[in-house]
């Protein structure tokens, strides 16, 4: 796979090669909301299936058609532009109707319109269910199997996937140029830059301690964080921890940099943590300038229900629910050194 951010792999090269996302068909994901929508109320909740289309331009287009402003629709995450993807959408519409029988866009398809008494804030849903086809395989089938079996026991490095870091990585250069210039941003900018910024930090301490085989084993002064929650802890290691981390109850974090504030590391994790912090520290003062708050974020994903199927001499389909937050990515490069079409 080729890319700017080449961050060591947990299981070593990958079994096979092969094309991702083809086509849009190729890449599914459905949200997973965890809870269903009351039926009553001020905001409209829609069901929706967008195909070749960003969260941001599916909004955007909802907005238009409602008469609303942009502001006024929300949405729980975002999901990938190539793909064909299912989420919730949340319109503050009070009392008032739309006809949405007018609605008409073959990008973006309206399946469930609900009410619901409280609006559809980020990080809302529960988890993300994806279908992945692979084409064009080549490689050890065998040892693929023998790949699958071991992350389902251990999982892989929770690494933010490239989408975050823009197209060929500009978000990310762009922001790098913005933190060694000081530059003031406007709001859209220092959403995107900081995402970039302190994603790409995190994903160097977790390669940091791949690359030192850390990554899955607790050291002295680990920030602990609950799995499926953004609640961490730190104690002393003894062995119920140690079993809560074999469990997958547990997760070891690294940081999501910016003005200090929670539970810190120390000990050996303090010191590890440290030496990767002082190889990026002008971007880490800009967060903290910035006073974006820190926090941490899991180094380890534990994929659910991860399966794998030949739907052809040289295709292949994935399927497995991740946590919301996490890239399907992420896992899928330590399956398959994947390349994209050149269209892409």
């Amino acid at each position: 796979m080729g890319s700017l951010f080449d961050w060591p792999r947990a299981w070593g090269e990958p079994p096979i090669r092969g094309v991702l996302r083809k086509t849009s068909a190729d890449f599914f994901v459905e949200e997973q909301l965890g809870f269903e929508p009351d039926g009553k109320g001020e905001h409209c909740w829609l069901w929706i299936e967008k195909e070749n289309l960003n969260t941001a331009d599916a909004a955007q287009r909802l907005a238009r058609f409602a008469g609303l402003r942009e502001r006024d629709i929300s949405y729980s995450g975002l999901k990938d532009k190539r793909a064909i993807a299912r989420q919730w959408f949340c319109l503050h519409l009070l009392n008032r109707e739309v006809d949405w029988q007018q609605w008409n866009d073959p990008s973006l398809r309206i399946l469930r319109i609900e009410r619901h008494s409280k609006k559809l804030r980020r990080g809302t849903h529960r988890s993300n269910y994806f279908e992945i086809t692979l084409r064009d395989v080549q490689g050890d089938l065998n040892e693929l199997n023998s790949r699958i079996e071991l992350i389902r026991a251990s999982g892989v490095p929770n690494y933010f996937g490239e989408q975050r870091f823009g197209r060929e990585g500009r978000t990310f250069e762009l922001a790098r140029r913005a933190a060694e210039q000081k530059s003031r941003l406007s709001r859209q900018q220092a959403s995107l830059y900081f995402s970039a910024l302190r994603s790409y930090v995190f994903n160097e301490v977790l390669g940091y301690r791949i690359a030192r085989r850390a990554w899955d084993t607790p050291l002295a002064g680990e920030v602990f964080m609950l799995n499926r929650s953004n609640s961490v802890f730190r104690e002393a290691l003894n062995a119920a921890l140690l079993a809560r981390f074999s469990s997958g109850d547990i997760h070891l974090s690294a940081p999501l940099p910016g003005r200090e504030s929670g539970a810190m590391p120390v000990d050996d994790v303090l010191a590890l943590e440290q030496q990767v912090l002082r190889d990026h520290e002008v971007l880490v003062n800009y967060l903290a300038a910035a006073n974006v708050e820190s926090a941490r974020r899991s180094l380890r994903l534990l994929p659910e229900n991860l399966r794998a199927e030949a739907i052809a001499n040289d295709a292949w389909r994935f399927s497995f629910t991740l946590s919301r937050g996490c890239f399907a990515t992420s896992l899928m490069r330590e399956l398959v050194d994947y390349s994209l079409p050149e269209a892409e």
